[in-house]
């Protein structure tokens, strides 16, 4: 099969960063097929689904997939899946938010979304990971895009790219470049407690206040609220 890169895969949770990453390569290349792909693996904050079907719908020609992962909720304990287990609250850092990691997440997505891009001939897999994620998240740091980069040209004869273009980004730079794009965020999610409106409390949504804060405008989910 003919690898393009005119045709791209990218994994769309419905929350920030996913969200800023998907306008942004809709907007700058409208030309490009894009095909997103989000992952229904049993999270407690499954309204990130349902945003992401209303935000697709803003992008014309956006093709859309939910795939389920419920074997993921089975083997892969974590507060974000498991509802007697809690979600912290306060600060979105390293100690604080260690319970929020759902063991070998992305590896599992990625790899799935390197054989879809196979499956259709294209030639990048993007997802949104960002630098406020390092030091919680192994699986969003530059080396694990590496070496997946490494697996995912040794897995098939067709060599597929994975691409993480705000790997060095804080949420806060995410924010500003999505206001100056007119990302649709009150389309988005990122309460971790899966609540509406916002907890407000959860390491989650305490980080993407402090980003519309960097960003000098009021978040507009809150203002729908």
């Amino acid at each position: 099969m003919n690898t393009s890169f005119d045709s791209i895969v990218i994994i769309f949770s419905g929350g920030m960063d996913s969200g800023t990453l998907l306008w942004d390569l809709y907007t700058i290349a409208p030309w490009r097929e894009i095909h997103a792909l989000t992952f229904d693996y049993g999270q407690r904050h499954k309204r990130e689904i349902e945003c992401a079907k209303r935000f697709i719908k803003e992008c014309d020609n956006v093709t859309h997939k939910v795939i389920s992962l419920d074997v993921l909720n089975d083997v892969a304990p974590s507060c974000l899946t498991r509802p007697s287990m809690e979600v912290p609250h306060g600060a979105y850092d390293g100690d604080n938010m260690r319970t929020t990691v759902v063991p070998n997440r992305n590896m599992v997505m990625l790899s799935l979304a390197i054989s879809y891009a196979i499956g259709i001939g294209a030639g990048n897999v993007y997802y949104g990971a960002h630098a406020g994620d390092h030091t919680i998240y192994p699986d969003c740091r530059p080396e694990f895009v590496d070496a997946m980069n490494i697996v995912s040209k040794l897995c098939d004869w067709s060599p597929v790219e994975i691409i993480a273009p705000y790997l060095n980004y804080t949420k806060g730079q995410i924010a500003e470049l999505g206001v100056s794009i007119g990302v649709p965020y009150e389309l988005t999610h990122t309460c971790y407690e899966g609540s509406y409106p916002p907890c407000g409390k959860c390491g989650s949504c305490v980080e993407r206040a402090e980003a519309f804060e960097y960003a000098g405008v009021p978040d507009p989910l809150l203002r729908k609220v």
